[in-house]
Parts: C-alpha cells; structure tokens; sequence
C-alpha cells in the first residue's frame, strides 16, 4: 500500500506542485510537537495557535490558486462565447464541432482543477486526524469551529468549492445548446433532469459529487454495507474482474443474506408462545431470540479470519450449521425441552456469515458495481427483515407427521431448514471460488497505475504527470508505508479508532437496541396490553419491516442532498428519543394507536440513523479497516450484535418484575443511551464537518 504522502507526489499536475498543501511539512510539525510535548518544552495553546497558522498559510495558498484558475476557466469560456454569437449569425454548422471541443477543453481542465481540489480536501482531512491521533488533543473540533464558520472561512473554499458549481452549468448549458443547435429552445434550467451523454461532463459531475458529498437511492443504500473504500480508487483490470468476480456467486451471497435475516426474524411473532410451550415464562422469547445474536458475535470473527483463504468453504459450512440448528429448534417441541431449543438458536448464530458477504463484495466485486451490490446487500437485509416475520403470520397451520409435530411454533424452523438445504444445494453447484493469489497481483497493478499517476473517476481514467525529480524515500514514507498495512488484531483496530468513530459505533450500538427492544418484546407487549394474536404482531412486524426501503429513498435521494450528514445524524437521534418517550405507559389504558405511532416514529428514526451512521463511519474510518480481518464492516457488526445481545437479555430480566412493567423498565435503558449518544454527537458534531 502506498503512502498518501507518496501518493499525493505521484497523483500532482506537475506545474502546479507548488500550489499542493505540503503533507510533507505538516507531517513533520506533527511530529515535532509531539517531541516537545513529551519533553514539556511546548504547551496546548501555543501548538494549537501555531498548527492553526500553519494549515491557514497552507489552505490559502491552495485556495488563491484556486481562485486564479477560475478565473482563467472563466475567461476562456468568454471568448467561446463570443466565438459562439459570431457562429450562430454567420449560420456556420461546419464550425460547431471545434466549438464543442473548446468547450470540452475547457471541462478536461476543469476537471484537473477538481482533482486539484479533492488531493488537497483529503490532505487537510488526513493530518487533522493524524494531529488529533499524535497529539491527543481535539484539534479537528477547534479548528473547524473557528474557521468553518467564519464569513472570510478559506476552509469552505476547498471543501465546498464555491464557484466551480457556475463553470460546470455554463459548459453543460453551453455543450446542450450546441448538440441541439436547431433552436428548439429546450435549456438546462427549465428541465434540471436533462442530462447531456458527454463523458467529460460525466466526469466533472462524479467529481463535483464527491466534493459536496451528494449522494443518491443507490449509493446511500450502498454506504449501509460499510464497505470502506481507499479515498484513491482504481478501475480494476479485466484479468482482475475475470479471475475474481462471478454473477452467480454475488447472487449467492445476497441470497445468504436475505435468508439470515429471514432466519432471525421469523420466530419473533412466536418466540414467546413456544417458550410457554416448554414450560418457561413468555419473557423468555428474550433469550431464545438473543442467543442466536451471542452466538454471532463469536460467528463473525472466525468467518472474518476464514474468509482469508476461502469463501465458499466458510459459506458450506455456515448453510450445514444453520441446517442442524433450525432442525433442532423445531424438535424442541416434541423433545420439550427449552435448552434444546436455546442449543438450536445458538447453532444459527454460529452460521452467521454477513462478514463473508460483505467481504466479498468488497474484494471480489469490481468497482464499477461494487455500489450496486453494496445497494443489493442492504435490500436483501431489509426484505429478509419484513419477510420472516410475514412468513410467520402464514404457518398457522397445526398436524402431526411420523410422531413430529408441525404447528406455528416448529413450522419457521423446519421451513429454515428445508430453506437452508436447497441453498446448500445451490451454493455446491453454482458458487466459484475465486482466485486469492489475484489479491496480491491486483494490489501490485494497483499501485502501478499510482505510480504512473492515473487516478480512477467513475470508469473515465485521468492521467496526471508524475515529476521524475522526486525519487527519495525517507524514514517518514517508510514508516506511512508500514501504518497503511491491514489490521491484524483487535489491538491494532483499537487504537485506530477515533473519538469520532467511537461515538459512531456507540450510535450504532444504540440504535440496534432499540430496534432489538421493540421488536423482540413485541409479541409479549401486544398480547398482554391488547390480546393480539400471533398473525397480528407478524403483519405489525412485516408493516416496520416494508418501512426500510421507502425511508432510505427519501433520506438517501432528498435529505442527505438536502442537508449536512451530521446535520441528519443528530436530528434522527432527537427523534428517536421522542420515539421512545411516546412509547412509555403513562396513561392508562395503554392503547393501540400510541403504541404503534410511537413504535413507527422510533423505528423510522432508527433506520434514517443508521444509514446516515454508517455513511460517517464509513468516512471517518481510517482505510486501514478497510482490509484484514479486523475491518470496518466486522466492528459495526460486532458492536450492533452486541446491543443485540444486552437488549435481549434486558427483556428476559426486566420479567422478572412481572409483564405489567416489562414495557417501562426495558423503555428506560434505551432512552438513557440515547440521551448519552446525542450528548456524545455534540461533543465530536465539529469533527464531523
């Protein structure tokens, strides 16, 4: 892996190298206040004061430039202008083609500039983390505070790029009225979904997009499989694609997905009448439902480490362990035993492979629709999650069969099982094995094309001049080298976790164990207070289910465009809270429309939080997670298994006070770890700008 220093050398114009942030020399500053802290030779506020008019002098050098080249790009788009008005009198169509191709110079230029922009935009963001991380102090959160925010900001110039949105619409409108120069008088403005099939226009809005950070349905949806990319992306070869990726084997993955989340959710509706069944309190449903989430947060660390050497092994593997435990959760009945059933459980959560999943999107899929089955992951988790408990409210039915009985409680483990086997089916006859010698010949390839200064733009390659001059390798570089290696233990992931990323797995953490709560407490909830039948709580949890999809095209095509991401962070945790303080019963009788209002209002909430969150922390996160073992989308699982796990066991404890206080005493743990994550988001809300 090659170091940002390195490739920030190897990716600049080499005519505007002066004009780069130095990396370099702040790196170096860096490391001298963290000498001289150590030494007691400098205090906080003269290395704040003085690391603040460092990047100042460094970000208004870039930002002056910045301004300059507008200003050409400006001026050459006049003079095409003035070409273009003494074209359209003259009624010369043989002159148009030249004029389309100003323009498009004019936009390769453009686009150089915005990759000027993006280097430098992930150079600031880089050393403000490797300040905060050497120095321990919260620079990000002053420096942003005090400079983001300022009527001169300079800041704002880089990562809001004022100015460049009116030369991007001037070459648009201009290139649209061009191709349609017989006057039909359609223009840009009065139709803002016309779009112009020009590959450097392509290029200039993905560019503008990753500036602004505007996003759509799809790439919103994709952020929620945290498939943590390097800030530096490159097209893949074909021999890479060919050697890696097959159809079929993503479509098996997906498929593992959409039948977990079936397999979690079909028992909710009946976990509570099967564990009075066996002879044990309602409120047991907690355990049989949360043990499956134990299990799990052992599952995903040695499918993790297995998906090193193999990916349809660990897959085999996980489909004959979550064969046997659906099995066994469907013979407890006859057996009648309750530990039979808890051992069934505990069997599918050692079948958990949504780590093999994500990892193989993200090393086996190419880039180019590595959104897509980013997009198709989160789906599949969604639908599964509405479908199981739909499923549910559908085996009513009530028989014996060679001494074993089938009833609502048996029939969701014995259709999992019967699931699980045609899939194991499938999976031996269709999956191919990927190459994993590839890994080490595409990561070669990869930082070849670095070294030839070609960086990625949405499948439109750009290629920069490399400066020949600059060949030195330091003990700096060598040593940015060894810090960009995957991570090897969980020591390692510790320590590269931020107060910002700490805060973002906290988010997660809440919001799983609040969804956890209502759900898997529902069933118990709806009988005691309103006397639902197990058909009702399964179509209640299929209506909260068919509610993700919809809330990710509203948050993911409008609000995320509409407002900051940290913005939409904190506003969904406010709501959550209120979601939660509706659902406390205070008035008696607790009825049924402020039961479901206010579990709707939590359970929406929840979702555009957690797809917000895991868009942050897929950002703030260093790249390092992104590879290994212990990576990004492991941590966010283990950390929302985890409040899996302790909402679950909070249900089975809280009925020990009986079910008249169930809903209260398990309302007040959700609502005080709220409180604490929107006091927590307040403290980190800076360095998230």
């Amino acid at each position: 892996m090659v170091a940002f220093g390195k490739k920030l050398k190897q990716l600049q114009v080499q005519e505007w190298q002066d004009y780069y942030i130095s990396y370099k020399l702040m790196k170096k500053k860096v490391k001298q206040y963290a000498r001289q802290i150590e030494i007691s030779e400098l205090n906080r506020e003269y290395v704040l004061k003085d690391f603040s008019r460092v990047l100042d002098k460094q970000i208004e050098k870039t930002v002056l430039f910045l301004l300059e080249q507008e200003g050409h790009l400006g001026s050459r788009l006049s003079n095409l202008g003035e070409r273009r008005d003494a074209l359209s009198q003259q009624s010369d169509a043989w002159s148009i083609p030249d004029l389309q191709e100003g323009y498009r110079d004019v936009g390769r230029d453009l686009l150089r500039l915005l990759h000027f922009v993006e280097l430098n935009a992930i150079g600031l963001r880089k050393i403000l983390k490797k300040f905060d991380k050497r120095i321990g102090y919260k620079f990000t959160n002053y420096y942003v505070k005090t400079r983001a925010n300022h009527p001169y900001s300079q800041l704002k110039q880089v990562f809001k790029h004022v100015g460049v949105s009116a030369v991007v619409g001037t070459l648009t409108r201009n290139l649209v009225d061009l191709q349609d120069h017989h006057e039909s008088f359609v223009s840009i403005y009065d139709q803002p979904a016309l779009s112009l099939p020009d590959p450097v226009i392509e290029s200039i809005k993905a560019a503008v997009d990753r500036l602004t950070n505007s996003t759509s349905f799809l790439q919103y949806l994709g952020k929620h499989a945290l498939i943590v990319e390097d800030e530096f992306t490159t097209t893949p070869s074909d021999d890479d694609v060919e050697g890696r990726y097959d159809f079929m084997s993503l479509v098996l993955n997906l498929a593992n997905t959409f039948l977990y989340m079936v397999n979690t959710y079909i028992i909710v509706p009946t976990a509570d009448s099967y564990s009075l069944s066996l002879g044990a309190a309602a409120t047991v449903c907690g355990v049989v439902i949360g043990s499956m989430a134990v299990a799990q947060v052992f599952s995903s660390v040695y499918f993790s480490a297995w998906s090193n050497k193999s990916y349809m092994k660990p897959l085999v593997f996980s489909s004959v362990v979550l064969l046997v435990g659906n099995t066994l959760y469907a013979l407890a009945y006859d057996l009648n035993s309750i530990y039979v059933l808890l051992i069934g459980r505990l069997f599918c959560g050692l079948g958990s492979a949504r780590a093999i999943n994500r990892r193989y999107i993200s090393e086996c899929v190419p880039l180019k629709l590595r959104m897509k089955a980013s997009a198709g992951f989160v789906s599949a988790s969604a639908l599964g999650m509405a479908f199981g408990p739909a499923l549910a409210s559908l085996l009513q039915a009530n028989f014996q069969m060679f001494k074993v009985t089938f009833n609502k409680d048996t029939l969701p483990g014995w259709f999992m099982a019967f699931a699980w086997l045609i899939y194991l089916f499938w999976l031996c006859l269709s999956f191919r094995e990927p190459c994993f010698d590839l890994k080490v010949n595409s990561s070669l390839q990869t930082n070849n094309r670095l070294e030839n200064g070609v960086i990625g733009n949405g499948g439109v390659s750009e290629a920069l001049l490399l400066s020949t001059t600059e060949k030195q390798q330091d003990k700096d570089e060598e040593d940015s080298e060894e810090s960009e290696k995957a991570v090897t233990s969980i020591v390692c992931a510790y320590k590269l976790l931020t107060p910002s990323i700490k805060v973002q797995l906290f988010i997660y953490f809440m919001l799983k164990y609040a969804m956890e709560v209502l759900l898997a407490e529902s069933s118990v909830i709806t009988e005691y207070y309103f006397i639902w039948s197990t058909s009702n709580v399964a179509i209640f949890l299929a209506c909260l289910g068919l509610t993700v999809l919809p809330v990710n095209v509203i948050v993911g095509s409008y609000l995320s465009n509409m407002f900051e991401e940290r913005q939409v962070l904190l506003a969904s945790q406010i709501v959550v809270c209120i979601g939660i303080l509706l659902s406390f019963h205070l008035i008696i009788p607790y009825s049924v429309p402020q039961y479901v209002s206010s579990a709707l209002v939590t359970f929406v909430a929840a979702e555009v939080l957690e797809g917000v969150n895991l868009s942050l922390l897929s950002r703030v996160m260093s790249s390092r997670l992104s590879r290994g073992t212990y990576n990004g989308g492991l941590l966010s699982t283990e950390a929302g298994t985890l409040a899996r796990v302790v909402a679950d066991g909070t249900i089975t404890l809280a009925g020990y006070w009986g079910i008249n206080k169930l809903l209260n005493v398990t309302l007040v743990p959700s609502l005080f770890i709220c409180v604490c994550c929107i006091v927590a988001t307040c403290f980190t809300y800076n360095s998230l700008y």
